[in-house]
């Protein structure tokens, strides 16, 4: 005999925050996985990558802190804040992971382009989540 298994609704924000939380995870799995790359590790400790600078090394830093900062800002922020700044932060990240998807192919990144489909709707979900928040 099958029962029916108990259901509960989930916030909105606890939603948010696990869609911020998948894509980071798969920032970090694309930026491991890179290392499998033939000679993108002697790339790297010869200096010669894409973030050579300290500029371009600060302003990569800073891009993929935003969404690691969303986990926590879309737990902390008034409903409407959070509405927005998911709506606007998840169109910006849709965008730039599809150019960083697109840039990026080639034999051995289609794990990349992979992944950066994935994180793109990823950020859909959340941009719908938070454009179909419930009022009260």
């Amino acid at each position: 005999m099958i029962k029916n298994l108990e259901d509960f609704k989930i916030n909105i924000r606890i939603k948010l925050s696990a869609l911020w939380t998948a894509v980071m995870f798969c920032y970090i799995y694309g930026d491991y996985f890179e290392l499998y790359v033939p000679n993108k590790v002697h790339s790297f400790l010869n200096g010669q990558n894409m973030l050579d600078t300290p500029i371009k090394l600060f302003i990569a830093t800073f891009l993929l802190t935003i969404p690691a900062l969303m986990i926590f800002l879309s737990l902390m922020l008034s409903p409407k804040l959070t509405k927005w700044s998911n709506i606007g932060i998840g169109t910006i990240f849709t965008f730039l992971t599809l150019l960083a998807g697109i840039s990026s192919i080639s034999e051995w990144r289609i794990f990349y382009l992979f992944l950066s489909v994935l994180e793109s709707i990823i950020t859909i979900i959340i941009i719908w989540q938070a454009w179909n928040w419930k009022k009260i």
